[in-house]
């Protein structure tokens, strides 16, 4: 599963800054890369990314490929899945793979180094190496994204124990780790957890200015096994993965994404949940954030949507039926119906009492 997420969305971001960006070449880094197959013989997220790349024109001549697990017989695997690719000779730049430890030396490489546009993968076995100097680094620059593999089993774990007290400040920085022992040692689980979570975005989040957006993994009693994290600068990158995350979430509560999506900053993860009606919740808090306004459904989307659990089908779904009760007028007021129903375009001006 994280593997589709994260190979849908590069394909997306390489799409995107192929177009946009002034330089010619793109990057996508891993940094965990393993061994190229999963034991059942599946494709790793490596080789559905470079199968992505070899499929697509455009991409053969931007896209950099950069490999690297520091286990030396999964670097030496890679290789040889990488080398037995159909159309692999088709890329103008050929991957490289190394074997290396993910550390400090690693972190100061990338602080130094003015990089093209990366998207970046970490996912490594526990949290040794993970750092949020390391993500910082690693999307600085302009048009550079990173997705990082957050075991919170491990971390959880690991936040009292005095053994592995240096990769806990790593991620979470000196003070704030010092902070969070004392924050969450009397805590029930669940608010452990959002605890936890939410200190990570913001040691991430840099005054708000780096988006971040949690994906959660449960096992099958429900508790949360680990999490697929995506940082990004820029609220377009963050809007994309959105709509991955929630084409991949396991349940819909009344169309919105519930279970596998949780919204940082919300100290009850299991929050919408207690929503009977989310997109009558949702309604309701428009009105009231937008009251006497006039917008596009655009503009109400990318005005409200950072920090939510709602995709733009929903905003949509939600001011039809304001709508229809009577509670916001919409121009122009006839539109074509599909099954029935009013359409609602991007540009459709919404007015708020």
């Amino acid at each position: 599963m994280k593997s589709r997420i994260v190979s849908d969305y590069f394909f997306m971001w390489a799409n995107i800054m192929a177009s946009k960006s002034c330089s010619q070449k793109i990057a996508y880094i891993d940094l965990f890369a393993g061994p190229g197959r999963y034991k059942d013989g599946s494709k790793s997220t490596p080789i559905k990314v470079l199968e992505q790349i070899i499929n697509n024109e455009k991409l053969r001549d931007r896209v950099i490929t950069i490999f690297n697990d520091a286990d030396k017989n999964y670097a030496t695997n890679l290789e040889s899945e990488i080398k037995n690719l159909k159309g692999i000779e088709l890329l103008k730049y050929p991957p490289t793979v190394f074997n290396l430890n993910v550390g400090d030396d690693m972190v100061d490489l990338f602080e130094h180094t003015s990089l093209v546009p990366t998207l970046s993968f970490a996912d490594p076995w526990g949290y040794k190496g993970l750092s949020s100097k390391l993500l910082t680094a690693l999307i600085k620059d302009w048009g550079s994204d990173s997705i990082f593999f957050f075991n919170y089993n491990r971390i959880n774990m690991g936040i009292s124990n005095p053994m592995v007290q240096p990769h806990m400040d790593a991620i979470f920085g000196v003070e704030k780790a010092a902070k969070l022992r004392t924050n969450v040692r009397n805590l029930k689980p669940q608010e452990r957890e959002a605890t936890i979570l939410n200190e990570l975005a913001k040691t991430l989040s840099a005054r708000g200015k780096i988006f971040v957006l949690p994906f959660r993994f449960a096992r099958e009693n429900g508790r949360t096994s680990h999490y697929l994290i995506f940082v990004s600068k820029h609220v377009l990158g963050y809007s994309l993965m959105k709509e991955i995350m929630y084409r991949y979430s396991s349940e819909h509560t009344d169309g919105v994404a519930s279970f596998s999506y949780i919204p940082v900053g919300n100290l009850q993860l299991d929050f919408l949940s207690m929503f009977l009606k989310p997109i009558e919740e949702l309604g309701d808090e428009l009105l009231k954030t937008f009251a006497g306004e006039t917008l596009t459904v655009k503009q109400i989307y990318d005005q409200h949507q950072v920090g939510t659990p709602f995709v733009l089908k929903n905003y949509k779904d939600a001011i039809l039926k304001l709508e229809t009760d009577g509670r916001v007028s919409c121009d122009p007021p006839k539109r074509r119906k599909r099954s029935g129903t009013l359409t609602l375009g991007d540009a459709v001006k919404v007015t708020f009492p």
